[in-house]
């Protein structure tokens, strides 16, 4: 079993307007019109912004066309960088796209039902939330959502694209006791700024807690030390691509467990599901949420290793953290037997031919409410259990 006692575990979520989130959405949209018109298209698309510019590249092999400046002017309009004010403006940001082809060699593992890389995956899942996920980062991620949605809704109407959120919280064992922190970055016009110039008004402070922070934080989690440290730099004017260069594909642990669980390194966002860095992460997290809400396990990690260029897995490991009621030989035992873990039965069972992705590309890519996001489905649950019911568990705990 996992020690006992005071921890605490931080977890981080982005806005859509943050710059790396920004190319993740771009490659993501790329991926979604090529599967729209092509679903066998092989797409491998990396997205670079900075001040003023935006680079479209990679690899992609499609029988279609996609008009890729048009595309990313929309993605960026979309996102709310719509006025110069923001540092960044879709109607005269230049954009340069230079994607090419996929490599042969690649080509002909893949054609035969290979992976498309080696590599490592994780799943993990966990009761702490309604929706298996860790509570700090979900929290993480509802402020972010709700700092966008008060900005667009123009309830703050100070507020810019660009913010970033983080959660602290202080454990009792395993179980959340209280939210120990509360960080807030949210890009900002300069009209909220005190006499000083260097720091935002105490008004604005309160407006931002009260509308974006409060709203999504069960109040049972706040008591009198929870520090809520909003903008602490003191102001945050310049913000998105202006301040910070973004790319495709750097907010891993945003995009999958906020640190709670270990990460197989690969990204997501750009890539089409013959890439097992996303198709098989998305496979693990739909095996380890089953067999948690199938009562096999309070907590679960998962992860499969691939070949390039072979279709089955070459690794399997399962860790239940000890919170197991059958072994975790057995659970992996029940997987390699019931689940179809080859990218073609990944596709197949998770309907990765269709354009759902670049929802996916800001907040989060599991623990999402979305008829359309298969791998949060719990449609293994009964199965689980039925195979689960035979097994003793044969690991001894002392």
């Amino acid at each position: 079993m996992e020690s006992a006692g005071k921890k605490f575990v931080t977890s981080e979520s982005v806005t859509e307007g943050h710059p790396d989130k920004v190319c993740d959405q771009i490659s993501d949209a790329v991926l979604d019109e090529i599967m729209k018109k092509d679903p066998n298209g092989r797409v491998a698309c990396e997205t670079f912004i900075t001040r003023g510019l935006v680079i479209v590249g990679g690899e992609i092999t499609t029988k279609t066309y996609v008009d890729i400046d048009t595309l990313a002017r929309k993605v960026i309009k979309d996102i709310g960088y719509t006025d110069n004010k923001y540092g960044f403006n879709y109607n005269t940001c230049a954009v340069l796209n230079i994607i090419g082809t996929q490599s042969p060699d690649i080509s002909q593992g893949v054609d035969t039902g290979g992976a498309g890389d080696q590599g490592l995956m994780v799943g993990y899942a966990c009761k702490e939330t309604p929706e298996y996920m860790p509570l700090s980062l979900m929290l993480a991620h509802k402020l972010s959502m709700n700092l966008a949605r008060v900005r667009k809704e123009g309830i703050l109407k100070y507020l810019g694209p660009d913010g970033k959120s983080q959660v602290t919280i202080e454990y009792d064992g395993d179980k959340p006791k209280r939210i120990d922190a509360i960080v807030l970055s949210t890009q900002h016009t300069e009209d909220i700024l005190d006499g000083t110039g260097k720091q935002i008004t105490e008004k604005s402070k309160r407006e931002i807690k009260e509308k974006v922070i409060l709203p999504v934080i069960d109040p049972k989690f706040i008591d009198k030390k929870t520090k809520f440290l909003i903008n602490p730099t003191g102001k945050f004017v310049v913000g998105g691509p202006q301040s910070d260069t973004g790319m495709t594909g750097r907010k891993i642990i945003v995009d999958t467990y906020g640190g709670i669980s270990p990460h197989g390194g690969g990204a997501f966002s750009g890539k089409d599901s013959t890439k097992v860095d996303r198709s098989a992460a998305y496979m693990a997290r739909y095996v380890a949420k089953n067999i948690v809400a199938a009562n096999i396990a309070e907590k679960c990690t998962i992860q499969i290793a691939y070949a390039i260029g072979v279709a089955k897995p070459v690794g399997l490991f399962v860790d239940t953290h000890g919170t197991g009621k059958i072994s975790d030989v057995e659970i992996a035992d029940i997987i390699v037997k019931n689940f179809d873990l080859t990218p073609a039965g990944i596709i197949k069972n998770l309907k990765l031919r269709k354009p759902i992705f670049r929802k996916t590309a800001a907040y989060g890519h599991f623990g999402r409410n979305d008829s359309k996001f298969e791998w949060e489905k719990l449609t293994a649950v009964g199965m689980l259990k039925k195979k689960a019911a035979g097994k003793k568990k044969t690991l001894v705990c002392c």
